[in-house]
């Protein structure tokens, strides 16, 4: 019985030894080296008209831009526009995104939009004026706040 184990011992190579023999297999090295794909950048599409999606937190502001499906053209926030911590949630940061992102979908051509206004943020107000100062055609505005019917409940109250 020992002779046997010894012998199978032998015969087998060491676990080491299969790593070393075989070679490095070519699709993983011409992966490797090869170079990704360019992307490819959508085409400008020139919208007409559209909707202005303001979504106002007691934090930050967001304003996007879309098209009538939905799909984003542009978008912005007092965060992408540089302000930091408490400062976002100013009136003036939600009139500097609201600025911005219209500037950028007036170079794609949009010209007339519809508001929808979400949340409770000091920027709702400012955000909108912003948009009709920029030059973008305001034909309506919306409040489409999420208003629980007793879901969750909310967080307790603060004590300053």
């Amino acid at each position: 019985m020992a002779q046997e184990r010894k012998q199978e011992k032998q015969e087998r190579p060491e676990k080491g030894a299969d790593k070393a023999d075989k070679a490095v297999k070519p699709e993983a090295e011409a992966a490797a080296t090869a170079e990704p794909k360019p992307r490819r950048r959508r085409e400008k599409r020139v919208v007409p008209r559209g909707a202005a999606h303001v979504k106002a937190s007691f934090n930050n502001t967001i304003v996007s831009l879309t098209d009538p499906a939905g799909n984003v053209i542009a978008w912005s926030s007092a965060g992408a526009a540089g302000w930091k911590g408490s400062r976002k949630s100013t009136p003036y940061a939600a009139q500097v995104a609201a600025e911005t992102a219209a500037r950028k979908a007036l170079d794609l051509g949009l010209k007339v939009v519809e508001v929808f206004v979400r949340g409770p943020g000091a920027g709702r107000e400012a955000a909108i004026r912003a948009l009709e100062a920029t030059g973008l055609e305001v034909t309506a505005i919306t409040d489409v706040t999420p208003i629980p019917h007793n879901g969750c409940r909310p967080p307790k109250r603060r004590r300053v």
